[in-house]
């Protein structure tokens, strides 16, 4: 179950020295007592405004996006050829493989009939590409870079097809911009932004997560046991035996919602912050939730901010359900996951690709032995425990940085899979840190090969 990028992912990037990684040098950050007394008051606002500025705040570290194609980019030529797709998985794993067939249909100038989704998995979901996407948006988009119709035409459809089943290595999303979903619902943002400033809190404490990480500290035997039968059930997951364990010590585990609440309040954040919960069914309900609940009480998730009716639509549409968290989290002021996967990969990436927006990635196998130091009562909670943590993520909040590439002597998929994807980090291929032009591309055509996955963001 160890990450293959190395290290359970949160911590693998505080442990470089362990698993140590090449950059890629790819193409592609204001009468004398009234004034004394207004001095005063200036001081004291200041004073307090600066913690919250470094809780809060990103100035996009000077850099823009950069996804302007050369005079060699052409646009794309007749074809008869033309490609279907049928993407599976959840709603990211779906974005990716769409953003990667976008691509492919371009390099082999075929038509792209808009794609259909996964209807059949785990999660049951009938929603078609419209119900999720803004489908004219998509088509109109792309006519500069690829032929895209709603369906073949009438004398093709009983002509027999060419199949071909693609992998995606990229281990995370690409972040198509809901707009529809937007439109329709921004009134959950604007509650949201109602209360002030808020988190966007990715908390990864599903049954299913944990069935498949093997996750089990701090349930109790008979849910472990539950959870153990979970896995053994599901033909799909090759690993059947995990040590929960080493798991947890590896940071492979994602961060129990107790420990989400002790993290948060090291980092500086007080009692008072509003947390949105993307998330869905939390393991144990209220069992557990309440301990994240008793550190910050402002904590809100969909459920809560939208009416019964508002939420009726979305019933049996776990995709649809999945895009409302996607939204708030990119336009959250701080998003953390509390374990890697492809949507705190897609958010990540392209909070990063608007400008650097705050995200703090925990860095779980570091958090893991201070907590274990807690429990032990060999450290305590306060000035001490805060200031390690908050030493330990300095650099893990979504400041610019090179993606990483694949690990030293991997080969074949594995130098792929352990490769940090651009949908991850589109740093330094699509961002530059200089003041935007007014002509002319960044870099070089392969430049436009981005904008084609990026079919919303770039506008």
């Amino acid at each position: 179950m160890a990450n293959p990028r190395g290290g359970g992912g949160g911590g693998a990037r505080h442990h470089l020295p362990l698993r140590p990684r090449r950059l890629l040098r790819s193409p592609i950050s204001r009468c004398a007592v009234l004034l004394a007394a207004s001095a005063a008051l200036l001081l004291v606002l200041s004073l307090r405004q600066e913690p919250n500025e470094q809780l809060w705040g990103s100035d996009g570290y000077g850099s823009h996006a950069c996804v302007t194609p050369t005079s060699r980019y052409m646009a794309p030529k007749g074809s008869e050829r033309y490609m279907t797709v049928r993407s599976n998985g959840g709603l990211n794993q779906m974005r990716t493989g769409i953003c990667d067939m976008v691509a492919v249909a371009r390099l082999v100038n075929a038509t792209l009939v808009i794609p259909q989704l996964d209807k059949r998995s785990f999660w049951q979901d009938t929603s078609t590409f419209k119900d999720i996407f803004n489908e004219p948006r998509f088509i109109k988009a792309l006519e500069g870079d690829v032929s895209i119709v709603n369906d073949l035409p009438q004398s093709l459809q009983s002509v027999p097809r060419a199949r071909k089943h693609f992998t995606s290595w990229s281990g995370a999303s690409y972040y198509e911009e809901v707009k529809q979903l937007w439109k329709d619902h921004k009134k959950l943002l604007e509650r949201l932004r109602s209360r002030g400033k808020f988190i966007a809190l990715h908390l990864r404490y599903e049954k299913d997560m944990l069935a498949f990480t093997g996750c089990t500290y701090g349930l109790s035997e008979s849910e472990a046991d539950e959870l153990r039968i979970m896995r053994e059930k599901t033909s799909h997951w090759k690993l059947k035996d995990i040590n929960s364990t080493e798991q947890r010590s590896g940071g492979n585990c994602p961060l129990t919602p107790e420990e989400v609440g002790i993290f948060l309040r090291a980092m500086g954040y007080p009692e008072s912050t509003w947390i949105y919960l993307a998330a869905g069914e939390i393991y144990g309900g209220d069992k557990y939730i309440s301990k994240l609940r008793s550190y910050f009480p402002n904590l809100v998730s969909k459920e809560v901010l939208a009416t019964k009716e508002e939420l009726g639509k979305f019933n049996d549409h776990a995709s649809q359900v999945a895009a409302l968290d996607y939204i708030v989290s990119v336009e959250s002021d701080v998003f953390i996951p509390s374990h890697s996967g492809n949507m705190a990969r897609a958010v990540e990436g392209h909070r990063r690709f608007l400008g650097h927006r705050k995200t703090v990635t925990p860095d779980r196998r570091g958090l893991v032995e201070l907590f274990d130091l807690l429990q032990k009562g060999e450290l305590m909670e306060g000035p001490k425990f805060s200031s390690l943590v908050t030493e330990m993520h300095k650099n893990r909040q979504g400041a610019p940085r090179k993606r990483y590439g694949s690990l030293p002597g991997s080969k074949g998929r594995a130098r792929l899979r352990t490769e940090e994807s651009f949908y991850e980090n589109p740093f330094p291929d699509y961002i530059e840190q200089v003041e935007p032009v007014s002509s002319g591309s960044c870099s070089d055509e392969d430049m436009r090969w981005f904008q084609l996955k990026l079919v919303v963001s770039s506008s």
